[in-house]
């Protein structure tokens, strides 16, 4: 294949000028799914092939599309596919190029640099640490790889010199809560916690309530606030 629009890789594939927009458009209108041109991996893993030219062979002999009353794949096929490609970016594309205007884009650059970025801060503190964070006043940070080893500790609020550990524990809505089976099974690790750092360690419960994760034992912050002020 020698043309102006594309130059050879290494192995057999070619690096397309325009591949950028022609990849957009084979994702955005599924001319690469299964269901277009059969499952690729899987054809070439049951293949094995040992050159180029015995996978293409293989491929137009056995491939079909991945669907109910899935055509044969043939090389006139993959024209098709071609021309659709061609099709949807000379025409639907271009049109919708064609229709962005410069206020769009100045939008689109605000949209994405400041109301996303926000939005994606306020799901990260409405997770668990986020809402308990919130409601005592006080950082908490994920605990070091060796304290959830050690301690059975996945967060932890520094109090002056000393720390108070948090470990966070998903439970099923309607799922009964079983806490003394929790508190005894890692009992010996929260001693050694408190021990070593001087606070106690705390069980934060959470569920979620229409999609979104929530405290199940609010009960806990208070806990935990009385726990803040022993150690200051």
């Amino acid at each position: 294949m020698d043309k102006n629009y594309c130059a050879k890789t290494e192995g057999e594939g070619f690096k397309f000028k325009h591949e950028t927009l022609l990849n957009y458009a084979l994702n955005r209108w599924g001319l690469n799914k299964a269901y277009s041109v059969g499952a690729l991996a899987e054809l070439i893993r049951d293949c094995a092939p040992q050159d180029y030219l015995e996978w293409e062979e293989y491929y137009f002999a056995k491939a079909r599309q991945k669907k109910k009353n899935g055509l044969k794949i043939t090389r006139e096929y993959i024209t098709s596919l071609g021309q659709t490609l061609y099709i949807k970016l000379s025409e639907v594309v271009q049109s919708e190029l064609a229709s962005i205007t410069e206020e769009e884009c100045i939008d689109y650059a605000y949209n994405l640099v400041l109301r996303r970025t926000y939005d994606g801060y306020r799901t990260e503190i409405e997770t668990i640490y986020g809402q308990l964070e919130g409601a005592i006043g006080l950082n908490i940070e994920p605990a070091p790889d060796n304290w959830d080893r050690a301690y059975s500790v996945d967060f932890f609020i520094q109090v002056g010199e000393r720390y108070i550990g948090i470990q966070i524990k998903p439970i099923e809505s309607g799922q009964a809560l079983n806490q003394y089976q929790w508190i005894e099974m890692h009992k010996v690790n929260h001693q050694k916690f408190e021990e070593k750092f001087g606070g106690k360690v705390f069980f934060v419960y959470s569920t979620k309530v229409g999609g979104k994760k929530r405290i199940f034992n609010v009960e806990v912050i208070d806990q935990i606030k009385t726990e803040i002020e022993r150690l200051r």
